[in-house]
């Protein structure tokens, strides 16, 4: 299994899922924390990646977490605000600001501790469930 697969899975699910497939496009970087996924999509398809309370996109991000197991790296998603997004027409966060519900792994603060061992429970059930 080549490295780049979770840049491809990523593609292929979020491509999937929109309505602007020629709009999405994913950046790879790799450092001491692990493989950094940067979503661009269409202003319009924002609704639909992050899901109701989130919901899609935490999905998202448990899947490249165990596509990230099989190759033994750390596999974390940043989506970013699109130009002409929510956000920026309410003056809210900058176009630049990622629009999804969790934090970067390297400013999570502690509060979200729980949530991550319930996550983390759930993938250790899921692998489990996989045998891998």
């Amino acid at each position: 299994m080549q490295q780049e697969d979770d840049q491809a899975f990523l593609e292929f699910v979020v491509k999937g899922l929109v309505d602007h497939p020629e709009a999405v496009k994913v950046d790879r970087t790799v450092d001491e924390m692990g493989v950094l996924l940067t979503l661009d999509i269409h202003a319009e398809d924002m609704g639909k990646i992050i899901g109701r309370s989130g919901n899609t996109a935490k999905a998202i991000r448990t899947l490249l977490r165990v596509v990230g197991m099989k190759n033994n790296a750390r596999v974390n998603l940043k989506i970013n605000e699109p130009e002409g997004g929510l956000r920026s027409k309410e003056g809210g966060a900058p176009a630049t600001a990622a629009a999804d519900d969790a934090p970067a792994a390297d400013d999570a603060p502690a509060a979200d501790a729980a949530p991550e061992t319930d996550a983390a429970k759930s993938l250790d059930e899921a692998m489990a469930d996989l045998k891998l």
